[in-house]
Parts: structure tokens; sequence; C-alpha cells
């Protein structure tokens, strides 16, 4: 075995501290990257003839032709660079949790004034409450918080904007209890909050007991509209209740975990039970090479899964017990992470064994019934994620992808769209509508500066609102003209986002990315060209699909309607002999006159239009 590095020297310096190693192949490839209590005593284990008593290590120690090792303070820093350093580089001898979800949580925002209560996907430190992951409900939930409690669901700043404007339409349909004009106390708004979080933490009896008070009273005093709504607010908490899946009687927070195995996958089941409810249950793919027993699986996936996962248990209760060298390093981690002591249940009996066999259970199931579909639509979205940034040479995983496109005919009503595909799936409730405001004609260089302007502006006045999630990479449906017009709006707030051109072949068919300049080759049979194929048809459906709401809406009408004296007839004279409104609008008065039909008078009317309205919308 020949390494391309003195290695009896390199192991003799090595220290007696704790770090991370980096192994690398002939080619300079990380390889693998691992963690140790002591780095000396761990990595010299790797080129011992022990090695190859183990399956996995003997592959591995094969490739390794150089390492290279960090110190860190402690265990748990070795264990937070180790899993960095894992999902940076992807090496190919460590276990990869393959599902890079991020899953929804309900949001009740404590931290200020009236607080609202809306599903969110990042968990701030900010004070908020947050009560999650869900998997299936969130929405149902957050419907039904609505339902009962008429929360407000407005953007407004309070007490900044209190008894400044009319209440909204929410509050004339009796879907908010109108805070912004004090139409309810502060005092009486938080104490609905409180009833939230009591139903969100699952303790609706005292809630369904206040509201059967009401209703009988209500129906005592033959208010029977109000006692019908009562009735209503009732089952909805009790249907919501119905639907949980299991419960415990300890009232635990915890998360169950078990796994299947098959030839080159690994499926994890995780059941997420939140004060003695499932609130939802998920499968994650792990990948691995070699030999790989319990501990090393479920050690890797939860270092990978709860770095990444907002919401930490109480308990962790596993099919087998995790490496024992890692236990209690994994243990504090985890502690820290929630801000209270963590414990690690490998139950033998009882309620929790049970759940442990039901886990292990659905893993295997999911993995003979799933697991071929699992694979190819992982490398359909996710795979094709990576194809895509391996062709960018971008680093950082394309997680959520955000697309631009403008439609308009002869430049009337121009419409922007942009739609969002996260872990390579489109995410359609992310997906937005822009009429352009400030453009006269069909200047889509302008139309795009419009949009992305208003989309990032919005993601800057309000990081937790609908245009609050920050794209990994955006796409815009053209070449050096549509990339130029991002990157100058990005630089001007200060946004360092990748930013591609989609371009077409003469047949309008997909061909490639353009980036930094450089058309990029992707090959027509791969998963990362046939999403970026989707991309760009999906993005150019979107903006159709709303301009033709718009004509449809309007009939016919065209900017120059607005013009006094232009009638259909002149209207199209004018588009017939210029082409566009674009170049009526750039035209002088004595090009006007050329057209038949225009005279002087006519022509100096277009004229003073188009100049009129582009000098108000540079005030």
């Amino acid at each position: 075995m020949i390494f391309l590095f003195d290695l009896t020297k390199t192991l003799k310096d090595l220290p007696k501290k704790s770090g991370v190693y980096i192994m690398k192949d002939d080619q300079g490839d990380i390889i693998y990257v691992g963690k140790a209590k002591s780095l000396k005593s761990r990595v010299r284990q790797y080129f011992q003839e022990s090695a190859a008593k183990n399956l996995k290590t003997a592959q591995l120690a094969s490739h390794i032709k150089e390492f290279e090792y960090i110190v860190t303070e402690n265990e748990v820093e070795a264990l937070i660079l180790e899993n960095n350093l894992i999902k940076e580089n992807k090496p190919k001898y460590n276990i990869l949790l393959k599902d890079d979800k991020t899953y929804p949580y309900i949001k009740v925002t404590v931290n200020e004034m009236f607080p609202r209560v809306f599903m969110t996907r990042r968990v701030l430190k900010d004070k908020a409450r947050y009560f999650g992951p869900f998997t299936s409900d969130c929405k149902n939930n957050i419907e039904i918080i609505h339902k009962i409690w008429s929360l407000r669901r407005c953007f407004r700043k309070f007490p900044r904007d209190l008894n400044k404007e009319r209440p909204c339409l929410n509050y004339h349909i009796n879907q908010c209890k109108g805070p912004c004009n004090s139409y309810i106390s502060e005092v009486d708004y938080n104490k609905m909050i409180e009833e939230i979080i009591d139903y969100l933490n699952g303790k609706h009896e005292h809630i369904v007991k206040e509201l059967k008070s009401a209703m009988d009273e209500a129906a005592d005093a033959m208010n029977f509209e109000l006692a019908a709504e009562l009735r209503d607010k009732i089952s909805a908490i009790q249907t919501t209740e119905e639907k949980r899946l299991l419960e415990n009687p300890n009232d635990d927070n915890q998360d169950i975990i078990a796994y299947a195995k098959g030839d080159n996958e690994i499926l994890v089941q995780a059941f997420f039970i939140r004060n003695g409810k499932m609130t939802g249950r998920e499968h994650f793919m792990l990948t691995g090479h070699g030999d790989i027993d319990a501990p090393e699986i479920l050690t890797a996936f939860i270092t990978q899964f709860y770095s990444e996962h907002a919401f930490i248990p109480k308990e962790l209760v596993l099919e087998n017990d995790i490496n024992i060298d890692d236990k209690n390093t994994i243990i504090n981690w985890l502690s820290d992470l929630r801000g209270s002591r963590v414990s690690i249940i490998i139950p033998k009996k009882g309620n929790k064994h049970k759940l442990i066999k039901l886990a292990k259970e659905n893993a295997s199931i999911t993995l003979e019934s799933f697991g071929e579909k699992i694979k190819r639509d992982n490398q359909r979205t996710i795979g094709a994620t990576k194809e895509i940034q391996k062709a960018l040479d971008i680093l950082t995983p394309l997680s959520r992808i955000e697309a631009y496109d403008i439609s308009n005919i002869q430049g009337y009503e121009s419409v922007g769209s942009m739609i969002v595909f996260e872990d390579g799936k489109p995410k359609r409730n992310d997906y937005r509508k822009f009429r352009i405001k400030t453009v006269i004609g069909a200047n889509d260089y302008a139309s795009m500066e419009e949009i992305l302007f208003r989309r990032f502006k919005r993601l800057l006045d309000d990081p937790d609102g609908k245009f609050g999630s920050l794209p990994d990479i955006i796409f815009v449906d053209g070449g050096k003209g549509q990339i130029g017009v991002a990157e100058k709006i990005l630089k001007d707030m200060q946004l360092n986002i990748p930013i591609c051109g989609m371009v077409k072949d003469d047949a309008h068919k997909t061909r490639g990315l353009l980036y930094n300049n450089k058309e990029v080759k992707l090959d027509q049979r791969g998963e990362g060209f046939k999403l970026v194929t989707r991309i760009q048809d999906e993005v150019h459906r979107f903006a159709l699909e709303y301009h033709r709401k718009l004509r449809q809406k309007a009939q016919i009408h065209s900017v120059l309607d607005d013009i006094e004296g232009i009638g259909s007839k002149r209207r199209q004279v004018l588009l017939k002999h210029f082409g566009s409104v674009e170049n009526i609008a750039a035209a002088t008065v004595e090009d006007l006159k050329q057209v038949q039909g225009i005279n002087q008078k006519f022509a100096e009317t277009v004229y003073s239009f188009f100049h009129k309205v582009s000098k108000e919308d540079s005030l």
C-alpha cells in the first residue's frame, strides 16, 4: 500500500486529544470522516492487522492514501464538526441520511403583541412557541385553531398599527376579533392564546368543557345560532382527537426509532409522539457501504437527523443501543440542544417495547413494498438536484430552487411568475404571481427586475412571512440579460444566491443552463436535465395561466385603449406598424405621423401619453 505522506511519522505525531479525522483516497477525495475521543488511538486502528477483521473497515483502509485531522476542545465539538463535514462532503464510506427534509411546525408568536398562529419550517430562537413536527395534520390543526378562536392573520405590527386602519374583511366575516381596532382587549386575546397552547399540548378537556357550558347557556337564552357555532367547534376538537393514532398515559414527548435493512439500503422508521399522542410518522433512507451494525446505523441517523431537527424530544426510544463510546457525548449534545436532559431508552418490555415492534414492522413493510419506488423517486427528485449541483460545481445542496418567468402579449398585461421546487418536487403553496406595475410595454428585463425586487424586499421586510424562505439557487427563463438583472437586484440587497439562466434551443426546448457566463451542458438522459425541463415548463405554464386569466377578465384590452381618441382601428394600425406597445412608446411625434390615419394631433396625443406616464413612474 503506497501512501501520499509519511504514514509512520504522521501516526506517531497524532495527539491524544479529541477531534475529527478525514480520510482521503489517491485522488484527494474525502472518503470517510470520523470523530475520536483520542485521535492517536482511534486513527491508528485503521492501519493495524485487526482492521481486516471488519469488512467495512478493511474496504475503507484499502483506499486510504492520506488523512488529515482537526483537534477540538471536547467530544461534543467533535460530534458537531464530524456531522457538518459529512453533510458537506458526503463521503463514500460514511452512512448518509438521504432524506433532506424539513418538517412543518406550528408557530405561536407569543413574542409579539396579539400573537399569530401559522405554519413554519424554520424554528428560530425568537422566544416564540413551536409545536411539532407534524407530518400530516399541520394545516388541519391551524384551520381548526382559526375556526375556533378567530385569531388575526395579518402582518400588522403592534402597538404601532393600533387603531390606524379599519379592520379587514376577516373581522367582518367573524374570522378575526379585530385587535387592530381594540375590539378585543389584550388580556382576553391572550386568554385565547393560552387555550390554543393547551390545545396544541393535547389538553383539550377543559376547553371542551367550557365550550359545552357556553353552548348550553346560548341554548337556554334561545341564541340557537351561537349554540350551533359552539357545537361545531366542540365537534372539530373531538374529531381531531379521534384522529390521534396512539395514546400514552404518561404524556411523554418521544421519538420511537427502528429500522429495516435491504441489500444496499437502510430504511429508518420514526414515530413522533408529543404529549402522549402520535402527531405523525416518517421514514428515512440511509446509504452505507460494507457490513454496518445496528449501533452504527442508529448513531449515524441520530447525529445527522437531530442536527437539522428543530424539536428534540425528552426521550429517544430505540430498538438497539447506539455506539457505547459515543453515547454520553450524544446525550450531552442533545440535552444542550433541548435545554433539558434527554434520555436514550432501549426497552425490553412494556408499552415502549410494543411501539418499537410496531415501528420495526412498519419499517420492514415500507422497505419491502416501496423500497424501489423510494429509490426511484429520490433519484428523480433529490438525486436530480445533486446532478445539477455537481454540474454547476456548487458546494451547498440545492434544496430550494426558485424559478421566474415573464409573460405578456404585445406589452399588454405583463405578469411575472415565481415557482418553487423543494428537494426536486414542486411546492405549489409557495408559488407567487406578480402583476407588473411599473413597466410599460414588453420590457422583459425591467419586468424581471421589478418582480425580483418585490420578492426579496418582502423577504427582508418580513423574514417570517410568505416570502420568508431564502432559495439556494435562482433560475430565470432567459439568458445573460435576465441573469444580469437578477444579479443587480441581489447585489443591491446584499444577498449572495447563485443565479442560472434556463436556455432553449431553436425548437424552443430546454437546452441547458447558463451559469457564470458559461453554458453548462447537462446529460439529456439524466434526471438533472429532466428536472430543469420540468421547472422551465412549469414556470412558463404558471405565467401563461395567470396571463390568460387576466385576459379573460379584461376581454380585449390594450394600454392604447387608455389614450383618448385611439379606438380599435387606430390601435390595430399602430400595432401593425410598430410591432409592439414598447416600440410605440419609444416613437417620436414624427415617427407616429408616418402611420396611416395618425395626424399631427393624434401623434402628439400618443407621444404625450407615454411620456407623461413614464415621468410619473419615475417619481
